[in-house]
């Protein structure tokens, strides 16, 4: 921070400037917030070691092996969805707490579920296309500062890991994270079912069936939040298409079907035996012609 200096007043330039080199005298005493605390990652795939790559004293572990009870700090889940249980099991009680959830999908009812309703959870962005390689940051032309977002005890930890290694992560509140948890839903299960009827990569969806997708996103965004209790944020049609546009290369499929557009699903189950109209028409003509439901 510049000190400004009054040439009329030199006793006033030397109080200021013995004023700022306290100042800076108090930090370089704080610790430094680039330094960044040890991780334990759970799962030695892409994510997993892209993660741990970014520190220096991590712990690595492999799906199905017991987590330690050192070092403290921030536990990263990186495995498939249907290995949760497995790791959460593998957990110490005392180090459930520090688990950091980054998978896709809807989460919050199996969290829910295992006594772990707020545990931080990560939205994860980039991308990483091999093993080895660095992440690339999902940052598009409507977000250039990136989408990337956690939410949760260990939120800020994340954040300064991502940010030392050039990758966005914002930390908005919990109703702002539920809006962009849900976004991120309605993106994967949208684009992956119009994709898939269509035997088409991310970015022809978007270019050549928009129509169709942006049909679906409207009636999964609209479903899903009143089902949460929320609203969509303003602008997540166009925000989707054009992360669309920043992952053009992804292909598409139908899966991890419990996890992501099973979620949708039995809300439509659940009204239908209640006599009530389907919520997402749409999703369901769409899940049986592909043969998911």
């Amino acid at each position: 921070m510049a000190t400004r200096l009054n040439a009329f007043k030199p006793q006033q330039n030397v109080l200021a400037l013995t004023r700022n080199l306290r100042h800076r005298s108090r930090l370089a005493r704080m610790p430094c917030k680039c330094q960044q605390e040890a991780f334990t990652v759970v799962g030695q795939g892409r994510v997993g070691a892209a993660i741990a790559e970014m520190g220096t004293q991590d712990v690595l572990i492999g799906r199905g092996e017991k987590i330690p009870e050192s070092p403290a700090g921030p536990v990263i889940v990186c495995t498939r969805n249907d290995d949760l249980n497995g790791v959460v099991e593998s957990t110490p009680s005392g180090r459930r707490k520090d688990l950091v959830f980054i998978q896709n999908g809807m989460l919050q009812p199996w969290l829910d579920e295992k006594g772990l309703s707020n545990s931080t959870q990560v939205l994860v962005y980039f991308a990483v296309a091999k093993k080895g390689e660095k992440p690339q940051d999902g940052k598009t032309d409507k977000n250039p500062e990136g989408l990337t977002a956690a939410w949760g005890p260990h939120a800020e930890a994340v954040a300064r890991r991502l940010h030392n290694n050039g990758l966005s992560c914002g930390l908005p509140g919990k109703t702002a994270f539920k809006q962009a948890m849900l976004e991120k839903l309605v993106w994967i299960c949208a684009y992956m079912v119009v994709g898939a009827r269509h035997e088409a990569k991310v970015g022809e969806v978007e270019q050549k069936h928009k129509d169709e997708v942006t049909l679906l996103i409207e009636e999964l965004g609209d479903g899903g939040a009143q089902a949460l209790g929320i609203s969509m944020a303003d602008g997540y049609v166009d925000r989707l298409h054009a992360y669309s546009r920043s992952v053009a290369h992804f292909p598409t499929a139908v899966k991890e079907f419990k996890w992501r557009n099973g979620w949708f699903y039995s809300h439509t189950k659940a009204a239908q035996a209640e006599g009530k109209a389907d919520p997402y028409p749409t999703h369901t003509k769409w899940l049986a012609e592909l043969g998911a439901i």
